[in-house]
């Protein structure tokens, strides 16, 4: 009967949706009484669907196998943990997430939009039901989550393997929160260009919103970067993979996103960029929910299935973006242009940095989408690997790396950059130091490494040169410097740790790169072997039963290069539902560097063993955790919370042609 319920709410929220988008986009001019409906059918949407999906979370709770999505995708013999997050590890349940987090949002606007005008409002309420609409649609009639099986069966198929993993219960909701999150811009960009209403208000109305969205996308990728380290037991942390590459790409164009609205927001320019990114930002987003369920990768990050599924996700693509663009097309060019600034200035560096970031998300939209197409349209198959990113990408990510700390010291309108390099000539000269210093006890085997630690250390450094300036550190007593740097508001610290973040993990990305070593090698028990001064002893291998698997576990003791002793397991483990193996590595740290073991298939009486050094590579995941922290600091400060200030009621007017 929960199934039953679960479907009929889901089904009501889909017609609420409708119902709201209709009234939203042709209404939006009724005023407040109309925002107020509005808004009570947005809290009422996020009602129905959070129903519907704790409806299918009690099926894979109770192992409910006459629900057909908890029998594919579920096991009796499960974890709990693992039954819950099995919710959304596949196609159907994976969509109702999707739109539990949609209407989530558009709660939350109506909750905490009270300063918005009800006209943006009802736009804003009414787009997002657009959206709430259409997946919700795509859900019910294509990818139903509430199909029952008669008889059920005994028994479920079980989840796949790699899935059942604590990083796998954490990624997903990770990640939509930052996709879907980015709906929010797209719905206000959809209301400024009906309304006319693009200003600095609108600016400190979207940034919030984007920041939220950009911090759970960068909490979400980071998450997903660990699992594949640790889980796959391949050793690497990232692999350029075109499913990996439709979540950055959203990162990067969010992250433009975010400075470009900090200039409007300031300086009321760059007003047709910055709608134009909102768009953009989602659309990528859109993109990469296509991608990895249409059939066209093959990848544990996929749910490949029925090609018809992504011919509607790409006609429901179609639609919506298609339709934002032509309504951009028509009236971006009746904007008005904003403030006038000279290139050397605050706003010239972030235009630069929004040059450099889309720049950077075309070549792998281009690198990604490229052998795709070739494939489909004259078939012909090619691979566009690391090396392609890694030379495209890294080309243009030295040059924003080396603007990136005089970003903040600069002026609006007009700046002095001679004035600026001398203040941060110091901290330039310390980077360089730490560089040369590093290069000389760590041994370089890669030319470009001297220059990757040279730019991780200018960001690290640069990133609070801003602080340093304004609590005038050295110049006044230390105390009042003290007093100068708690009274800063939160979205300079933000700034601050935000870029210091970035550089920490480019720091880990450079020294892993460099200095890591792997040894692959055949043990038996009671043998050992060396890697970068550690000693690793096979001590013994044994059988060991799980909760739904069995596992042939290495056991292994290391001692590090201070005479420190680890004790350390790497499985081979075969679940009992699907029959096929995975890989659980060992890996210790020693500090911020990690020991990684990987127990390999058995030759005769030995084992194949892998092992890696990996240097620094923490750090990587630091830097991402320090700039998610930073994310969520900025959303403390109260300029933003007491909202944006009442503007001038004319942007009809302007928008007019």
């Amino acid at each position: 009967m929960n199934i039953e319920l679960g479907h009929f709410a889901l089904i009501l929220a889909f017609a609420l949706a409708c119902v709201s988008a209709v009234g939203g986009l042709t209404l939006w001019r009724r005023g407040d009484r109309l925002a107020a409906v509005l808004s009570q059918a947005a809290i009422f949407q996020l009602v129905l669907v959070a129903v519907a999906f704790a409806t299918i979370v009690q099926a894979f709770m109770e192992s409910d196998f006459s629900l057909a999505l908890a029998a594919n995708n579920s096991h009796s013999l499960k974890p709990l943990i693992y039954k819950i997050s099995g919710v959304w590890g596949n196609h159907e349940g994976s969509m109702v997430l999707w739109v539990l987090i949609l209407v989530l949002f558009g709660a939350m606007i109506a909750a905490f939009g009270r300063n918005l005008p009800s006209d943006l409002k009802n736009l804003v309420l009414g787009s997002q039901s657009m959206l709430t609409a259409a997946f919700a649609g795509f859900t019910i009639f294509t990818s139903n989550p509430f199909e029952r099986m008669n008889p059920a069966p005994l028994e479920g198929v079980g989840l796949n393997p790699v899935l059942q993993d604590i990083g796998l219960a954490i990624h997903p909701p990770l990640l939509y929160l930052g996709y879907v999150g980015f709906s929010i811009c797209f719905s206000f960009a959809i209301a400024a260009l009906i309304s006319g209403r693009i200003d600095q208000a609108w600016a400190r109305w979207v940034r919030p919103w984007t920041m939220l969205s950009w911090t759970f996308l960068t909490l979400g990728i980071a998450m997903g970067s660990y699992w594949a380290y640790y889980e796959l037991g391949w050793g690497g942390w990232w692999f350029w993979d075109p499913v990996e590459n439709t979540s950055f790409m959203p990162w990067l164009s969010g992250t433009a996103l975010l400075h470009s609205a900090l200039v409007m927001e300031k300086r009321n320019a760059l007003k047709i960029w910055t709608i134009l990114l909102s768009i953009i930002t989602f659309s990528l987003s859109l993109l990469g929910t296509f991608l990895v369920r249409s059939g066209i990768l093959t990848s544990v990050h996929t749910f490949a299935s029925d090609p018809t599924r992504g011919m509607v996700i790409l006609a429901i693509l179609a639609v919506l973006i298609g339709a934002a663009f032509v309504l951009f097309a028509v009236r971006a060019p009746a904007l008005r242009q904003g403030g006038l600034f000279h290139p050397i200035s605050r706003e010239g560096a972030l235009i630069l940095n929004n040059l450099f970031l889309a720049t950077a998300t075309g070549a792998i939209l281009v690198g990604t989408l490229y052998p795709m197409l070739l494939d489909a349209l004259v078939g012909t198959t090619i691979s566009v690997g690391a090396p392609f990113f890694n030379v495209s990408f890294g080309a243009l990510m030295v040059p924003l790396l080396i603007l990136l700390p005089f970003g903040p010291l600069l002026a609006w309108k007009r700046a002095d950059i001679v004035a600026v390099a001398q203040r941060l000539a110091a901290l330039g000269g310390l980077a360089l130091f730490l560089t040369i210093l590093l290069s000389a006890l760590g041994g370089v085997s890669i030319s470009l490494v001297p220059i990757g630690l040279l730019l991780g250390f200018w960001v690290v450094f640069g990133s609070v040169a801003e602080l340093i300036e304004r609590s005038k550190l050295g110049r006044i007593r230390f105390s009042d410097s003290l007093r100068r740097l708690a009274g800063l508001p939160r979205s300079i610290w933000s700034t601050a740790i935000g870029h210091l973040g970035l550089g920490i993990t480019v720091l880990g990305i450079v020294s892993v790169t460099a200095w890591e070593s792997e040894l692959v090698t055949t043990l038996n028990p009671g043998e050992q072997a060396q890697l970068a001064g550690y000693t690793i002893t096979f001590d013994r291998f044994a059988e060991v039963p799980g909760p739904n698997y069995m596992a042939d576990t290495g056991f292994f003791t290391v001692t590090s290069t201070s005479g420190d002793v680890s004790k350390l397991a790497a499985e081979r483990r075969y679940y009992v539902g699907q029959g096929s193996p995975t890989t659980e590595a060992a890996i210790n740290s020693y500090g911020f560097s990690q020991l990684y073991v990987q127990l390999g298939e058995p030759l005769d009486d030995t084992h194949v063993i892998r092992v890696w050094h990996k240097p620094y590579i923490l750090l990587i995941w630091i830097g991402c955790l320090v700039m998610s922290f930073a994310g969520f600091l900025s959303l403390t400060d109260r300029r933003l919370r007491v909202g944006a200030p009442q503007t001038a009621k004319k942007p009809v007017a302007e928008a007019a042609a």
